[in-house]
C-alpha cells in the first residue's frame, strides 16, 4: 500500500526519520513463506496482509506475527494492500476517538483518497450520519454517492457546512493542518470531537516552500486550550503507525481488524484501489498521490510489469 506519510517520509517531515538506505512502506499483502519457531495460529501458504514498521515495498517482508491478519477468502491481494491502514484509522477515528453515533454529523476532508473512503462506508454502517467531505472537483462525480454533501478543497467549505447546518458537525477528520485546524475547530458543534490525523498540506512541492511549512505549524500550535473549555470542544490525534510501533497496542488493532473484517465479508465495507504500479514506477505512483490525483488507495504490485512508455 502507497500512503501520503510515505511522502512525509521521504521529504523527512516526520518525527526521527529513519537513517538512508531505507526501503519504505507500512502495510503489505502476500502469501506467508516462513514462520518464526514460536509462530502459532499460521501456516506457509497462507493468504495475509500486514502491517510492518517500514520495508513494506519489497518481495520479501518480515514483520512480528501479532502484525499479521488473515485474508478473508473473495478479497484480492491489491484489495487487502489497500485495506489495514486505511479502515483501521477510519474504525479508530470514528469509533474509538470519536465515539460516533447514530445521527452525528462528520466532516472529512480528501474525501476521494483511502481514508476518505474508508470513513465515509463505515459513517454508513451508522444509521442516520451526515457526511460532510471536500475533494478535488474532478473527483466529485466518482465519489459523489459515498458523501452526504460534497465540495470543492478550494471552495470556502466553513460556510457551506454552516449554510446546510447552522450549529456545524459533531465530528472533524483533518488530515491537511495548517490553516484548516483553525477552520475545523470553529465548525465543531459543542461536546464535538476534532481529530488531526496527518498532515498532508506539509508535504512540499513547486507550490510549498520550508516556510509555509513551518507557518502551517504555527497554525496549528496556537490552539488555546482556555477557548476550549470555554466552547466545550475536544481536540485529539491520532497516528496508527505510533499506536503500532510505538505504545505497543497491537492487540487492540488486531480487535478492530477482527471487527472490520467482519464488516468485509457481510459486504457493508469494501477497499477503493485506485491503480496498480510496478515497484519500478514508485516515482509517480508517489506523484500521482502528491497531486492528489487518486481515488481510493494506490497499491506496488511486485509482480507487475512496468508500462511502457510512449514516444
Amino acid at each position: 500500500g502507497l500512503n501520503f506519510i510515505d511522502l512525509m517520509v521521504r521529504q523527512g517531515n516526520i518525527d526521527n526519520p529513519p537513517k538512508t538506505p531505507l526501503v519504505p512502506g507500512f502495510e503489505c499483502s502476500g502469501i506467508v513463506e516462513a514462520l518464526g519457531d514460536s509462530v502459532k495460529g499460521f501456516e506457509i501458504g497462507d493468504r495475509v496482509m500486514a502491517f510492518v514498521n517500514y520495508n513494506a515495498w519489497a518481495e520479501v517482508v518480515c514483520t512480528p506475527v501479532e502484525f499479521v491478519y488473515k485474508i478473508p477468502d473473495d478479497m484480492s491481494f491489491s484489495e487487502a494492500a489497500a485495506f489495514p491502514m486505511n479502515f483501521v484509522t477510519a474504525y479508530m477515528m470514528l469509533f474509538e476517538v470519536a465515539n460516533l453515533r447514530e445521527g452525528m454529523s462528520v466532516l472529512v476532508h480528501s474525501a476521494g483518497g483511502g481514508v476518505g473512503q474508508a470513513v465515509a462506508q463505515l459513517c454508513s454502517t451508522v444509521p442516520n450520519v451526515t457526511v460532510f467531505g471536500t475533494a478535488s472537483s474532478f473527483k466529485h462525480e466518482a465519489i459523489k454517492d459515498s458523501v452526504t454533501h460534497l465540495f470543492d478543497r478550494n471552495a470556502d467549505y466553513v460556510q457551506e457546512v454552516k449554510r446546510i447546518s447552522t450549529d456545524g458537525v459533531d465530528i472533524v477528520l483533518d488530515c491537511l493542518c495548517g490553516e484548516n485546524t483553525g477552520k475545523g475547530l470553529s465548525l465543531l458543534k459543542p461536546l464535538g470531537t476534532y481529530i488531526l490525523y496527518g498532515s498532508s498540506n506539509m508535504v512540499t512541492g513547486e507550490t510549498k516552500s520550508f516556510f509555509s511549512f513551518a507557518r502551517s505549524w504555527w497554525q496549528v500550535e496556537k490552539v488555546n486550550p482556555i477557548k476550549l473549555y470555554e466552547e466545550n470542544k475536544v481536540i485529539a490525534g491520532f497516528s496508527l503507525l505510533n499506536l503500532l510501533f510505538k505504545q505497543n497496542r497491537g492487540s487492540l488493532i488486531k480487535g478492530v481488524m477482527d471487527k472490520l473484517l467482519n464488516l468485509y465479508t457481510n459486504k457493508k465495507i469494501k477497499p477503493v484501489v485506485d491503480s496498480l504500479w510496478a515497484l519500478e514506477e514508485v516515482k509517480e505512483a508517489m506523484q500521482r498521490i502528491h497531486d492528489r490525483g487518486n481515488i481510493g488507495k494506490l497499491i506496488l504490485d511486485v509482480e507487475k510489469a512496468p508500462t511502457p512508455l510512449v514516444s
